[in-house]
């Protein structure tokens, strides 16, 4: 068994509409609440690294399989929305929706496009913030698949 250890440091010098920074080696950047949450906007915010963390584990995820089924990718790109309600001044993560686009090259068949299509689902079970947040965070798939020409 391989474990793999990361570390971060936090430094929050006040209250609630402070601006703190972390460093966790490669992510390093100030911190703050949102201003759609009456914040000061300044740097990132745990909603935004939250969807970062699960658009970057999905799309890396789907990015290996899709080079391990020997696929003939052209091209790959994706969005992601995140969806934060605000109820009686509870906060909940609700919803992430992965947009990813994926082209084939031309010539792909359209098997390779079903085996694709079986893939992009696979990825997001498969990545491992998708099954950290899974029974909390609703995930859903807009995926637009294509041949190229």
């Amino acid at each position: 068994m391989a474990e793999h250890t990361f570390h971060l440091k936090a430094d929050w010098p006040g209250g609630r509409n402070s601006v703190g920074a972390i460093d966790a080696g490669n992510l390093k950047t100030k911190v703050s609440i949102p201003p759609e949450m009456n914040g000061p906007g300044v740097g990132t915010n745990p909603d935004e690294m939250l969807l970062g963390a699960a658009a970057t584990c999905y799309v890396i995820t789907l990015a290996a399989m899709i080079e391990r089924a020997k696929l003939p990718l052209h091209e790959m790109d994706m969005e992601s929305e995140g969806i934060v309600d605000v109820t009686n001044g509870v906060i909940t993560y609700k919803k992430i929706i992965h947009k990813p686009t994926v082209s084939l090259k031309a010539g792909a068949t359209e098997k390779d496009l079903e085996k694709l299509k079986r893939l992009t689902e696979k990825a997001e079970v498969s990545c491992m913030i998708s099954r950290a947040i899974k029974g909390n965070v609703d995930i859903e798939l807009e995926p637009t698949l294509t041949i190229k020409g």
